[in-house]
């Protein structure tokens, strides 16, 4: 699932892909620490308000395992020009958490790249 996008210096977009493969997730092919998505979003993420529910786009979902759900939505507020990507974590018995895509994908490629590095 792609949760943000990057562009090079040469202009070209380049995808962040967050993937669960045989239970193990991967950014970018990178594993993951187990446990780093509902750490992120524990820290950055807030329950939705319940007025812009109705406002969140679904674009995609990554099934986690255990109940638990990552889905990318799209988000256009009242005083935005342009629609913004939000992460919302999904998990049982527990409230929504939503994140900004670009907050989330950057907390995850620090913990991918010092998981790499140890």
């Amino acid at each position: 699932m792609k949760i943000h996008e990057t562009t090079t210096p040469a202009g070209e977009l380049v995808p962040v892909v967050l993937d669960r493969r045989e239970g193990v997730l991967e950014l970018d092919g990178a594993p993951l620490p187990p446990g780093a998505i509902e750490a992120v979003m524990k820290r950055f993420g807030a329950p939705i308000e319940p007025s812009e529910r109705a406002r969140l786009d679904d674009v995609e979902a990554l099934d986690l395992g255990d109940g638990r759900r990552l889905r990318r939505a799209r988000h256009l507020a009242r005083f935005d020009v342009i629609a913004r990507d939000y992460l919302v974590y999904e998990a049982p018995g527990e409230e929504p958490l939503c994140a900004m895509a670009t907050a989330v994908a950057g907390a995850l490629q620090h913990l991918a790249r010092a998981a790499r590095d140890a």
